[in-house]
Parts: C-alpha cells; sequence; structure tokens
C-alpha cells in the first residue's frame, strides 16, 4: 500500500515537469524586484533561480546519452547565477556565459520538440509552451546583458525614471520581457546598433510565437477537451 501510494506520488510530480519549472520560473520573475532589499532575499533568489536551471533539466526529460551533456552544461549556467551576477567584459566571463548561453538554447529546443511533437495537447503541454516563453525572455535578457557589458553605451537609461544608471540584471529583465510582449520598456532604451538589432529580432519571436504557437496549442487544447 505504502510503495502504491509513493509511486502515484512520484508519477503525479513526473506528470507535471513544466507545471513545476513554471511556478519557479514566475516566481523567479516576481522575486527579482524585492533580491536587493535584503541580503536573504538576495540569496533566495540565488536558490531559486538554481533550482529553476536544474528543474529545467528534469522537464526536458533528457534521454540518457543527452543528460551527462545537459548537466555540463548546467554547471556554467549554475555558476553564474551564483557566483557572477554581474557581467564584466573579461574572458572568462564571456567563456562562461557563452556556455550557459548554449545550455539554455539547448534547453528550450528539447522543451520545444517535446512539447510541439506530441499528438495530443494537455495542460501540461501548454504550460511547456508557457515555460518556453519564459525560457526565451531570460535568454534574450543575458544577451542584453553581454551587450552591454561589450559595449557600455548599448542601452541608455533615463535618470529621471532610474535611480541608476548603469543598467543590472533586472533592467535587462524588464526590457526583455518588455520587448517581447511588445509593450514598451519605459526608462531604458536601445541605443547601439547591436542593441536595437537584438530588440527587434525579440519583438518579432515573441508576437509570432504567441500568435502561431501558442494559439495552435489552445486550439487543439480546446478540440480535445470538446472530443
Amino acid at each position: 500500500m505504502m510503495h502504491a501510494s509513493q509511486s502515484e506520488h512520484k508519477s503525479a510530480l513526473t506528470g507535471h515537469r513544466f507545471f513545476l519549472l513554471f511556478l519557479f520560473l514566475l516566481a523567479t520573475l516576481i522575486l527579482y524586484p524585492y533580491a536587493e532589499a535584503s541580503r536573504f532575499g538576495y540569496y533566495a533568489l540565488r536558490v531559486l533561480g538554481s533550482a529553476a536551471i536544474l528543474l529545467s533539466v528534469y522537464a526536458a526529460n533528457f534521454r540518457r546519452s543527452l543528460l551527462v551533456f545537459a548537466l555540463l552544461l548546467a554547471i556554467p549556467a549554475l555558476f553564474q547565477h551564483i557566483l557572477l551576477p554581474k557581467v564584466f567584459a573579461n574572458s572568462f566571463s564571456m567563456i562562461n556565459i557563452a556556455l550557459s548561453f548554449i545550455f539554455d538554447i539547448f534547453v528550450v529546443v528539447v522543451i520545444f520538440r517535446r512539447v510541439f511533437a506530441r499528438a495530443e495537447v494537455n495542460s501540461e503541454t501548454v504550460f511547456g509552451a508557457l515555460c518556453i516563453y519564459l525560457l526565451v525572455g531570460f535568454i534574450f535578457a543575458s544577451v542584453y546583458g553581454l551587450v552591454g557589458a561589450l559595449q557600455s553605451n548599448a542601452f541608455y537609461l533615463d535618470p529621471h525614471t532610474n535611480l541608476h544608471t548603469v543598467p543590472d540584471r533586472f533592467d535587462f529583465i524588464y526590457y526583455s520581457f518588455g520587448t517581447m510582449t511588445s509593450l514598451g520598456v519605459a526608462g531604458i532604451t536601445a541605443v547601439s546598433g547591436q542593441a536595437r538589432s537584438v530588440s527587434l529580432l525579440e519583438a518579432i519571436l515573441g508576437v509570432l510565437y504567441l500568435a502561431v504557437l501558442i494559439a495552435r496549442l489552445i486550439g487543439a487544447y480546446r478540440l480535445d477537451a470538446r472530443i
């Protein structure tokens, strides 16, 4: 009886991989403004972000042949998130960011294939698609941070709406999701050509993803529910 209940509990967790990852990503996004308020909030955010990285590996459900590769790529992502919260224009930081970027892209591609290759669409499939959307937003935030590190004048912060002049990690997250949702970002402006080019690319991808892929999943989910 106990073994059966443990198996049911385990199957319930494995059956909601994308839902758990969505909650962790959303919690990370919500808690970012409170990270600077206290030391506890800062370390809590580091732990939550690291858990989201490990959970993304778990949610992707890699094959054994790819699991070792995914875990090796996750190490630079964890290192950057815990020990290097700020981006510096040095070779070590650039290599670490590049490996972390490869890990993020690798996870998104695997989750994308698992979500959109399913014949039947359920709520877990929809949460998987939403996880991809949030992960892409965080990926572009890292790209903006890299551009800002390489070009000091890539972004301009309006002093009337900001308490600081140099954009930090949360500024890039705010800019990324504001650009991807086409809502606009008040107080921060892309100045350099590279920053504007990446911004346009993210805006186009964000609109196409919501208009085509998410709409297709929602439509298929409603059709399966009626059947």
